[in-house]
């Protein structure tokens, strides 16, 4: 059997939306997955600090591809990081200061948040079950750090206007309210190869599981990429093999289906 290095994505992957929990089934299939060989890998959109709801597995995660690649790390080495221009940071919070819409900047060591309509809150805390917000720093100060990440709480309508106005970033939507903005060296499927390169495994042995669009380049990346049962109609398109949903039992079936456990 080859050995794969598999990379998850965690909201409506490896944690249901409903519950907020990593299903029993995948804990097993993980578990599975480790015992014969795997690495484990997790590749998200969230930064490291609101990463909180992998404690059932934390002991079988090999590394992190965190803020959409932008920073990848594995134990205490960085592997990659990809800071978004100064230039470019200052004017998307300048613009949501004008336009009065929220927004979470990322730095390498702090979180700030700007939350005008309360929509940062409704949908992390309460939809996302998201934690540690509440120790957001101010804005400036997080400015003066390397910028990783932005978040703004905006509809698509309004995402290529912003975008074409930093032409140094790239943005990937996993979420109908709101997008995840990086540098445009960074996304998910350039962090599944940073990783790769890091622990000298070929791309061809990798495989990736996500629901959202903001996992199509890892899902176009990877070896094999695999859709959850639940995810957008546009990333099934992409994908490999689409599998059943987070919450009946998806990946538990994929490793199965590939005959990895």
């Amino acid at each position: 059997m080859n050995k794969y290095a598999l990379f998850f994505d965690i909201d409506g992957t490896l944690v249901s939306f409903e519950t907020h929990q990593i299903p029993p089934s995948t804990i097993l299939a993980l578990t599975q997955a480790k015992a014969n060989g795997h690495k484990v890998f997790i590749a998200t959109g969230r930064p490291p600090i609101i990463i909180t709801n992998l404690g059932a597995i934390e002991h079988l995660i090999d590394g992190y591809v965190t803020t959409n690649g932008a920073l990848c790390f594995i134990g205490k080495k960085t592997v990659s990081c990809h800071a978004i221009p100064k230039d470019a940071a200052q004017l998307i919070v300048d613009d949501s200061r004008e336009k009065n819409y929220g927004l979470i900047v990322v730095g390498e060591r702090d979180v700030a948040v700007l939350d005008p309509k309360g929509d940062v809150d409704r949908i992390f805390r309460q939809h996302l079950a998201v934690k540690n917000l509440d120790l957001a720093k101010p804005v400036e100060e997080v400015l003066q750090q390397r910028v990783l990440q932005m978040t703004p709480f905006f509809p698509e309508s309004y995402e290529a206007e912003l975008m074409a106005r930093i032409p140094s970033c790239t943005s990937g939507r996993w979420h109908p309210e709101f997008t995840d903005i990086t540098a445009k060296q960074a996304d998910k499927g350039q962090g599944l190869l940073a990783i790769a390169e890091q622990e000298g495994l070929d791309p061809k042995f990798t495989m990736a599981f996500g629901d959202g669009g903001n996992d199509t380049s890892m899902i176009r990346t990877a070896g094999i990429g695999v859709a959850m049962g639940n995810a957008l109609e546009s990333l099934k398109q992409e994908a490999d093999y689409t599998t059943t949903s987070v919450d009946d039992n998806g990946i538990l079936n994929a490793l199965r289906h590939f005959e990895l456990i």
